[in-house]
C-alpha cells in the first residue's frame, strides 16, 4: 500500500469528472487500499479518487473512531434521498476550513464493492453526508461550492496564507481534517 498525494483547492484537477469503472480488478482494489491508507494518514473520514488525481468513480469512507470499518464504493450513485440537514463539513482538499452545508438527511446509494458486486446501502447522519460529499468530488464539485462567494473567497485566501507560511516554515505541520 502507498500514501498518495492529496490535491488541494483550487487545483483545477479537482474539477475533473471521474470516469466509471468497468470492472473491479486488482488495480482498482489497490487504488481502494491506497486511498484508505492515505485517508487514515491524513487523517480524514472520506476520500474520493479525484482528490488523489485518479479520474475513477471510487470513494472510501470510515467514520468510526477506531478506523476499523472502511466503506469502499465503486461507481456510487445516490438513488434516493429524504429530508434535509445542515452539518459542519471539512475536506482534505480544503484543509483547515470548516463550514455548514445543507444536504439530504438520509440517502440510499447503489455501488459496487471491493468484490465487484453491486449492493445498496441506506444510511443517515454523518455517513449520509460523507457519501454525498465524496460523490460530489467525483462530479468535480467541492463543498466550498455550497458556500456564499464571500465564504468561498475567505477559504481560498486562508489556504493561500497557509501555503505561504508552510513555504517559509517547512517544519510546520499540515492542517488537515
Amino acid at each position: 500500500m502507498a500514501i498518495l498525494s492529496i490535491l488541494e483547492y483550487p487545483d483545477p484537477k479537482l474539477r475533473k469528472k471521474a470516469l466509471p469503472v468497468e470492472v473491479v480488478d486488482d488495480s482498482i482494489r489497490t487504488l481502494l487500499d491506497d486511498m484508505l491508507e492515505t485517508m487514515y494518514a491524513a487523517p480524514g473520514i472520506g476520500l474520493a479518487a479525484t482528490q488523489v488525481n485518479k479520474q475513477k468513480r471510487v470513494i472510501v469512507i470510515d467514520i468510526t473512531e477506531e478506523k476499523n470499518d472502511p466503506l469502499r464504493l465503486v461507481n456510487p450513485e445516490v438513488i434516493w434521498t429524504s429530508g434535509t440537514e445542515e452539518m459542519d463539513e471539512g475536506c482534505l482538499s480544503v484543509p483547515g476550513v470548516f463550514e455548514k452545508v445543507s444536504r439530504a438527511e438520509k440517502v440510499r446509494v447503489k455501488a459496487m464493492g471491493y468484490d465487484g458486486n453491486y449492493f445498496e446501502l441506506e444510511t443517515e447522519g454523518l455517513l449520509a453526508v460523507c457519501i454525498q460529499h465524496e460523490i460530489d468530488h467525483l462530479e468535480g464539485k467541492l463543498f466550498v461550492d455550497y458556500l456564499s462567494p464571500i465564504k468561498r473567497h475567505r477559504a481560498r485566501k486562508k489556504l493561500e496564507k497557509d501555503r505561504r507560511q508552510k513555504a517559509t516554515n517547512p517544519d510546520q505541520k499540515k492542517s488537515v481534517l
